[in-house]
């Protein structure tokens, strides 16, 4: 008989199936159609009235699957017997549920292997809801599938599995047929393979199918040799036409009276052994001695099971993993209790370390406050003995200052005298350097006259000459009269080239003078400078002679003028003169 858990397995799916809006209920047309449906299939008499009594007093509105957990304990499960189908059973609840969670297009696999994976996974998938599969049970199942393929184990990949579910240790139903119909554990294979693989490892976990193959039976009535395919469960040995498993042609019984022995060679057929039942014996042949001991091992380690009233070796096995899975559990929560329980611990004896810390600071800042407070006394004598003597210090130094003071005073009115010595010295100095400076004046302004009659007399030149260009252009009757012109103008042009080179004479004559006044002008500067030294040095007390209030200076192209307009009107009258008395000469 089927364990109650497996069923409520497959059940919620199909309950989750119908909670439409993920809210954990499901409307009651719902949950009657899903109760005539598992009666149905379980082979038990539907009683729709019992619904409607237990749920009377919530007519309206959906239903949790806390309120349909008693109705189907009751109701259903409590009247489960062990002849209906656990197949078609679950094949029903995966109808209900596997359109509505996964797309097997995009797999490897088929709809009827994602079946068997989603069976397996109930199997080995933990007793509290939502189901789940933890990480050790999907190492063993994939191990089992990689064994039934024909392939090695590859750590690798389920360590790149297990780091692709972001430290999530475990998974649901849907995405376990997804790893597996995706094929990350059957790359390289085909389909069928894999295909083969699934088969194998659902017949061997699910349908209990301990061992199966072809042997020879001997037959109870006409005594003949018949090859048949054999498969061992934990309760029987059926054997069937074929491996396809259509056509059933008996069941071998397995119970606590049974045994199993091995026979000699007779009729022709090796490899024998016997299964002695309460009521009959069965003989069967093998092809070698290897599958005989294999099968006569199997089967008495199956009457063996039943003798200790175990159940199927799978089904031990897998409480065995839970149960280690338990301790281990319990163990880690015990050392995460006893690590807190140390922390406590520890933390308690780092608060009373800590008091004793705060106390013996304490104890050194009230002995280090105290040596202050001598230390302080100390010092203050100290200070006072200190004052005392800087006070006797204070008063002698005030007596050397008074003294000091006098002789001060009497050099002071010594500097007096010298700076007023100074003085009338400091305004000789003032008056030669303001008469440098007049001159200086004057000289740029005659060198200022001088260049504009060199000026002038460049213009009249390039005029001349522009004539001279015009001249030459015209007619050839015309060119004696103004050979004549032009020697008149090239004797007034060599009398301009030789007033010019007067002109420049004087002009240079005027710049040695210009250059003589400037020097004088300086040596009257530095004089002045050494006077201002030297007053400046007897701290300020004579006023400086600052130069008086200049005329308006004159401005030429060149800049300011060196001299005034009375001495430029001089000029351009003896100028006057020189031209007027040259071209009376020419």
């Amino acid at each position: 008989m089927w364990l109650r858990e497996e069923l409520l397995k497959s059940i919620w799916h199909a309950f989750t199936a119908l909670d439409v809006d993920q809210r954990g209920k499901v409307s009651k047309s719902q949950l009657k159609v899903l109760s005539h449906n598992l009666c149905t299939v379980m082979k038990i008499p539907h009683d729709p009235v019992a619904l409607e009594e237990h749920f009377k007093d919530n007519d309206e509105g959906p239903l949790s699957n806390q309120g349909y957990m008693p109705y189907l304990n009751r109701f259903i499960l409590d009247k489960v017997c062990g002849d209906f189908d656990i197949m078609e059973f679950n094949r029903m609840c995966w109808t209900l549920c596997y359109k509505k969670n996964i797309h097997t297009k995009h797999l490897l696999i088929s709809d009827n292997d994602a079946f068997k994976v989603w069976c397996i996974f109930n199997f080995l998938s933990e007793e509290r809801y939502p189901l789940v599969i933890v990480m050790e049970e999907i190492e063993y199942f994939l191990r089992k599938l990689t064994e039934a393929m024909g392939t090695v184990w590859s750590k690798e990949s389920f360590a790149e599995c297990k780091q692709r579910q972001n430290s999530k240790n475990f998974l649901t139903a849907w995405e376990l047929i997804e790893l597996v119909g995706m094929g990350y554990f059957s790359k390289g294979l085909n389909h069928q393979i894999l295909s083969m693989g699934i088969n194998e490892v659902f017949n061997e976990l699910i349908l209990d199918v301990l061992k199966e193959g072809y042997m020879m039976k001997k037959g109870h009535v006409r005594k003949n040799w018949t090859e048949r395919w054999f498969v061992l469960r934990p309760t029987s040995l059926s054997y069937y036409v074929c491996e396809d498993l259509e056509e059933k042609k008996g069941d071998i019984i397995l119970d606590q009276s049974c045994c199993v022995e091995s026979l000699p060679d007779k009729e022709g057929k090796k490899c024998l052994f016997i299964i002695k039942c309460a009521d009959k014996s069965f003989e069967i042949s093998v092809s070698d001695k290897k599958k005989k001991q294999e099968w006569i091992q199997a089967i008495q380690t199956c009457i063996q099971q039943l003798r200790l009233g175990l159940l199927s070796p799978h089904r031990e096995a897998r409480l065995r993993r839970w149960e280690l899975r338990q301790r281990q559990q319990v163990e880690e929560d015990d050392l995460a209790e006893r690590m807190r329980q140390l922390q406590a611990a520890n933390e308690s004896k780092q608060r009373e370390l800590e008091a004793m810390r705060i106390m013996e600071e304490a104890a050194a800042k009230a002995a280090l406050e105290e040596q202050r407070r001598k230390q302080t006394q100390l010092d203050l004598q100290d200070r006072y003995r200190l004052d005392l003597e800087r006070e006797k210090m204070v008063r002698q130094q005030m007596e050397e200052q008074v003294a000091q003071k006098s002789s001060e005073l009497e050099q002071y009115l010594q500097r007096v005298r010298e700076l007023e010595d100074m003085y009338h010295r400091l305004e000789e100095a003032l008056e030669d350097e303001r008469q440098a400076k007049h001159d200086e004046e004057a000289m740029r302004k005659l060198q200022a006259s001088l260049l504009e009659e060199e000026a002038a007399k460049r213009a009249e030149l390039e005029r001349i000459q522009q004539q001279q260009q015009r001249a030459l252009s015209q007619t050839e009757a015309e060119k004696q009269e103004l050979m004549a012109e032009h020697l008149a103008k090239e004797r007034d042009l060599k009398a301009a080239v030789q007033q010019l080179e007067r002109l420049q004479r004087e002009r240079q004559g005027a710049v040695k003078q210009y250059e003589e006044v400037t020097r004088k002008l300086e040596r009257a500067a530095n004089k002045t400078k050494t006077w201002k030294d030297k007053v400046a040095k007897h701290e300020g007390l004579v006023r400086l002679i600052q130069p008086g209030h200049k005329e308006p200076q004159r401005i030429t192209n060149w800049g300011p003028a060196s001299f005034t307009d009375t001495e430029l009107d001089l000029k351009k009258k003896l100028w006057q003169e020189r031209k007027n008395q040259g071209a009376q000469t020419q």
